[in-house]
């Protein structure tokens, strides 16, 4: 069984333990309406690139990123240095996330709040939206074309925004026909965990320029994001690099900043 296998398996049994509560979730979903919009927010500034900034304690394939781990300053620290919006890792077990981590740091910035987990039932998207996210991820690899299509409809009915998650051309293929209306290109493996740029750059070709495209993981300096901006990333998922960061005011708005590289010298273009 490869990673991306038992983390699913794992959300089962979490999703049956959820499941006495669907219907109070749901009626409460059904009464939110302070949404921020997530896309717009990406695609806010033309000049520059979007960037989700991702508050991440640790991962399967990195470990532990942050010892100290304070998400409140993180948060505040990614909005002021000009994050487009947060993805939070929600999972416990995996990620060393919980769901509440989000739900406070909604409360403390202005910003759209993506909740980064893996979520195979519509119980999870009811729990999204009364935790205060504004959108959700959904990973193609997870899930299979039924219920994708089933809960990217239910997500939109529910005001939440979707970042729909691929690693290949199958999977892309699949994620265009739906109404995803977000796509993100996961430049790490969920089964091998290697990374690799090229993926992003191999499947932006086959996006409509009409879909927002956020290039995912992997993404370690302007010269990557640049990289990125050349093949036609409108924004970027960045989270071990900023955990990371040891200034992030200068370290964020220099990935925001970068320019796509001159596809003749080798550099980055003037301007």
């Amino acid at each position: 069984m490869n990673k991306l296998d038992e983390i699913i398996a794992h959300k089962h049994s979490e999703v049956e333990r959820l499941l006495p509560l669907q219907d109070k979730l749901q009626a409460a979903a059904a009464m939110r309406d302070d949404f921020r919009p997530f896309g717009q927010a990406l695609m806010a500034d033309p000049s520059r690139l979007g960037m989700i900034a991702e508050i991440k304690r640790a991962s399967p394939s990195a470990g532990t990123i942050s010892t100290d781990f304070d998400y409140l300053t993180i948060a505040r620290t990614y909005e002021k240095a000009g994050a487009s919006a947060l993805s939070v890792l929600t999972d416990e077990k995996y990620f060393q996330g919980r769901l509440d981590y989000l739900t406070t740091i909604r409360q403390e910035v202005q910003i759209p709040v993506l909740r980064k987990d893996f979520i195979i039932h519509e119980v999870q998207i009811y729990e999204a939206v009364v935790a205060g996210a504004d959108a959700i991820l959904l990973i193609v690899a997870a899930l299979d074309q039924p219920t994708l299509v089933r809960l990217l409809e239910k997500a939109h009915t529910y005001q939440l925004e979707v970042l729909v998650e691929v690693h290949n051309l199958a999977e892309l293929e699949r994620a265009l026909d739906t109404e995803a209306r977000i796509i993100g290109v996961n430049n790490r493996n969920l089964k091998s965990f290697t990374v690799d740029l090229g993926t992003t750059e191999a499947l932006s070709e086959e996006v409509p320029e009409d879909l927002i495209l956020v290039a995912e993981s992997g993404i370690k300096s302007p010269e990557d994001a640049a990289r990125l901006a050349a093949c036609g990333a409108d924004a970027l998922l960045v989270g071990e690099t900023l955990m990371r960061s040891s200034n992030l005011l200068v370290d964020l708005p220099a990935l925001r900043a970068a320019k796509p590289l001159d596809p003749i010298k080798g550099g980055l273009v003037e301007g």
